[in-house]
């Protein structure tokens, strides 16, 4: 499971990392944008997490949107969907393990670490290494990218044991809307009209699904008989 895990989320950011350097930053939103769906499939198909009406509508209105998107383009954004499918299994296999968030992570990046280890040695060897070269940023930027890294991992492990998968994907629209905001307004992305109507589709999905949810009233506490 804990092999399993590492490659789910290797090759989630494998994706991410490949997406940001070529400009698509704003489709890799989507991704996240559409994870938390998938994760809502998951938990009802693998959990046993029962779907009420305003749930399954916001499935099948994200899904249409990503169905009308894929027409729009001729072909699926396939960005986004792997993005949204390999942490969407991430988080399941997780829940699935329930290990110590600790452990697990330190399973998961043992791992990989041998894969890491050789590639990164391929590229100093092939003078194409930024770790410790003459740019210093760079060499600082890739220190801090660990804890970057690292910390979300072991928090949403702490959550995985913790709360359903649906609440644990809705909980993490606020990555992808930071991601949209930088793709759009720093970075300067364009937006397809393709785009354009799957993230419509998937807010108006999100946004039935948070209004729909209601914590159960928790009963008057009750004052101890003298």
């Amino acid at each position: 499971m804990a092999v399993a895990a590492a490659l789910l989320v290797t090759t989630n950011w494998g994706v991410y990392i490949w997406a940001v350097d070529h400009g698509h930053i704003v489709e890799s939103s989507l991704g996240y944008y559409i994870n938390p769906l998938v994760s809502v499939a998951l938990g009802a198909l693998f959990m046993r997490e029962k779907m009420d009406g305003f749930t399954k509508a916001s499935m099948a209105i994200a899904t249409a949107g990503v169905l009308v998107a894929t027409a729009m383009l001729g072909s699926p954004p396939w960005i986004s969907l792997i993005l949204a499918l390999t942490f969407g299994f991430y988080g399941l296999v997780k829940k699935k393990a329930g290990f110590d968030p600790m452990t697990g992570l330190a399973v998961e990046t043992l791992a990989v670490a041998p894969l890491a280890l050789i590639y990164l040695a391929s590229r100093h060897l092939a003078g194409e290494g930024a770790f410790g070269g003459p740019d210093l940023g760079a060499t600082i930027f890739l220190a801090v990218a660990g804890p970057v890294t690292a910390i979300p991992l072991l928090t949403f492990a702490f959550a995985a044991n913790r709360i359903t998968l649906q609440r644990l994907g809705f909980i993490q629209y606020v990555s992808p809307t930071m991601q949209l905001v930088l793709g759009l307004f720093v970075y300067h992305e364009g937006i397809s009209p393709a785009l354009v109507v799957v993230f419509a589709a998937v807010l108006f999905a999100v946004l039935i699904y948070a209004l729909s949810r209601r914590e159960p009233a928790r009963a008057p506490a009750r004052t101890p008989a003298r």
